[in-house]
């Protein structure tokens, strides 16, 4: 391995980067050097400059190309120490796109659709408590407290610690799991073979195997059960600052976005010809 790789790996624990964003540096500075064919010290500053162009050019949304040339960026600014390499980055404009949301009868039918215990309560998990990911894969067996109705998320995004509700619903399905699997502690999620839960990429094939069993055509993926929990909240009438605080979101903004996406609010709206005092005849 490319020791420029294992030294970033190291200089990401420190700065204390969540586990998504050093898997996404990294996998953006082991195709760079796999491009190239040569080590990322020998890599020049005009490939650099190719590879950076190559992924704006990309059919990607641009918080997904701003991660990637962010991982080039930290790469030869930190670890390398070579910050005249990235000088003429700038970064793409970011165009806030509509999330992906599934239908109830979607979701229910994915859910049913995954075969392998741990997958189907993780996806359980992040649909019913509106959790991440890394959230969901986290969560140790001590963080479900069923008397109070509620699940503790240790590290949120920011390293921000919440609570999140726990449905009874979900509650009987998580004891149901647990009995079915017997998870070694602490976490809820993990293998009796190693200990720790699986890899998220694990997660990501077995919902889209499960989206194309169910014949599923949008792209699912595990944040999008995170946005249909959202959805479906404001769809079934929880105020948007209640479910900004489930979310753990900073910003009341960031929330209300999912407000522009739900069916019921758009079948629901006024017409404002209704409003006139004095209709067309």
């Amino acid at each position: 391995m490319d020791k420029s790789i294992e030294q970033m790996r190291q200089d990401l624990a420190l700065a204390g980067y969540s586990k998504g964003t050093q898997y996404s540096y990294l996998r953006t500075a082991k195709r760079l050097a796999e491009r190239y064919g040569k080590p990322l010290t020998e890599v020049t500053r005009d490939e650099v400059r190719d590879y950076v162009s190559m992924i704006v050019a990309r059919p990607r949304s641009g918080s997904v190309k701003r991660m990637q040339i962010a991982g080039i960026a930290f790469l030869y600014r930190k670890t390398l120490g070579r910050p005249e390499m990235v000088s003429f980055i700038s970064w793409p404009s970011s165009h806030q796109q509509l999330p992906e949301i599934l239908s109830l009868d979607e979701v229910q039918r994915l859910l049913n659709a995954i075969r392998e215990p741990r997958c189907q309560a993780l996806a359980m998990v992040m649909y019913g408590a509106g959790l991440r990911l890394s959230e969901a894969l986290a969560l140790q067996i001590d963080d479900i407290d069923g008397a109070r109705g509620v699940l503790r998320v240790r590290h949120g995004k920011g390293d921000k610690p919440r609570e999140v509700k726990l449905s009874s619903t979900l509650y009987d399905w998580l004891r149901d799991y647990w009995f079915r699997t017997q998870p070694p502690r602490p976490y809820l999620f993990a293998s009796k073979d190693t200990g720790r839960p699986p890899h998220g990429e694990t997660v990501r094939v077995a919902l889209k195997k499960a989206a194309k069993q169910a014949w599923i055509r949008k792209r699912v993926i595990p944040h999008v059960l995170r946005h249909s929990y959202a959805t479906h909240m404001l769809e079934a009438g929880t105020d948007v600052r209640v479910v900004q605080a489930l979310m753990g979101h900073s910003s009341i903004h960031t929330t209300a976005r999912y407000a522009r996406v739900t069916e019921k609010l758009v079948r629901e709206a006024p017409d404002p010809l209704d409003l006139l005092p004095h209709k067309r005849r």
